[in-house]
């Protein structure tokens, strides 16, 4: 009866439009009570779930990445990548993904990039002639390789998740060659329906004006390599890396490009607050969510039904896979990563899966989710941008999807593009 209540009232509130976080959290207390337990245990583990010294990282990264959106780091990396491969074919698609490239290896975050390159991207491609549906999509897909590069944020989520025991080094390593294979993707795809509907190029701006770009652009790229290599080479953790990188972003936009204004600085400090504050309070509630999981023991009970179906690692993880992206339809990235990690990371290590690799599946895999409805959030910040409707922009979406789930079986399959980067750094 207890695994009706837990999962029985989160479904019933969350069909109803309730917060996520509500939804954990009251799940959470009514199993409790049901299995006459006091009911503090669910704020006891509320409270358990954000005491990691590592999630400090999130509110940094977090603030890091709105003082380059609105300090101006976003722009100049944009300019950058138009000069580089404005004139191919549907030249703003494929900047756009570019953009979203550089970009995501700084924000970390799939919404942050959604609003900050499709802010400056999608009005352009609209004025130019090309479709809203088009800039949409490319917009919403491409800010999921900001999942995959470091410094993502969820990667942290994953490490805790899995006890603290897994390499946030590693993770951040392993994501860089399935971020870039997203990356050709999306933009072969881009280009492909570019062709197809006769979208036009621009005009490249000759070899010393992309140089001109290119050394505008370099104080804010240059973010990537200390997170990356500071983070890799040990000289700093990931949260001393994501106070630097704010420190970084500070000086850069106040002394370098002097384009952050006093206004401005206010609202990232509010904004990256109450990104911060729901960010944390939905870890919070899913930690309590995943505690009683734990204690009522769905993660064996779970494994050994799927046992039962097939003992085929390719089959285990197809099936994974599925729930997952299923799954993601209907909630956020965070607490998903919070509740399934201690389900599946048990029993894909059963079948001899590498947790760095099971890392990248799902974070690749919850982040296509990100762009499905009936949640979606990165699909309607980029509709909202390109002022039309979610439902405007899933009609044309589907190419796009298949590239990224294209992608996501090489990565689940091929775990030497997840593990071989890592490995040369052991």
């Amino acid at each position: 009866m207890e695994y009706w209540i837990l999962f029985g009232v989160f479904t019933a509130l969350m069909m109803v439009g309730t917060p996520i976080a509500f939804c954990l959290g009251i799940a959470s207390f009514a199993t409790i009570v049901y299995l006459g337990r006091p009911a503090i245990v669910v704020f006891q583990q509320l409270n358990s779930g954000l005491a990691g010294f590592t999630l400090l990282a999130i509110p940094f990264f977090i603030f890091a990445g709105d003082l380059m959106m609105r300090g101006g780091i976003a722009a100049r990396i944009i300019s950058f990548a138009g000069a580089l491969i404005g004139h191919v074919r549907g030249g703003l698609g494929q900047v756009n993904v570019a953009a979203s490239t550089l970009f995501g290896g700084i924000s970390g975050s799939a919404v942050a990039e959604a609003a900050a390159v499709g802010g400056i991207m999608i009005p352009q491609m609209k004025a130019r002639g090309y479709g809203a549906d088009y800039a949409v999509n490319v917009t919403s897909m491409a800010a999921l390789i900001a999942l995959l590069l470091p410094p993502s944020h969820n990667m942290i989520i994953y490490s805790l998740s899995g006890g603290g025991r897994i390499s946030i080094a590693d993770l951040f390593t392993a994501g860089i060659i399935p971020g870039l294979l997203l990356a050709g993707a999306l933009g072969l795809t881009a280009y492909v329906v570019a062709v197809k509907r006769g979208y036009p190029t621009e005009p490249f701006p000759g070899f010393y004006k992309a140089f001109q770009y290119f050394l505008v652009s370099i104080p804010g790229l240059m973010l990537i390599g200390i997170i990356f290599g500071g983070v890799r080479s040990g000289v700093f953790t990931a949260t001393e890396s994501s106070c630097i990188a704010v420190i970084y972003a500070l000086l850069v936009t106040l002394l370098v490009y002097r384009s952050l204004t006093w206004s401005e600085f206010v609202h990232s400090v509010l904004g990256a607050v109450r990104t911060t504050s729901m960010v944390l309070f939905i870890i919070g509630a899913a930690a309590s969510f995943g505690w009683l999981m734990a204690y009522l023991r769905v993660a064996p009970i779970l494994t050994d039904m799927i046992s039962t179906l097939t003992t085929d690692p390719i089959m285990v993880l197809l099936l994974i896979n599925v729930m997952l992206l299923v799954l993601g339809t209907f909630m956020d990235m965070g607490p998903l990563i919070i509740i399934t990690t201690p389900i599946f990371l048990p029993m894909v290590q059963k079948f001899g899966v590498d947790p760095v690799h099971f890392g990248v599946i799902m974070i690749l895999n919850l982040g296509i989710g990100l762009n499905t409805p009936p949640l979606g959030p990165v699909q309607f910040v980029a509709a909202a941008v390109g002022k039309i409707s979610i439902w405007t922009a899933m009609k044309s979406v589907l190419p796009f999807y298949a590239a990224g789930l294209i992608v996501l079986g090489l990565v689940t399959y091929i775990p030497a593009l997840s593990l071989w980067l890592p490995s040369l750094f052991r």
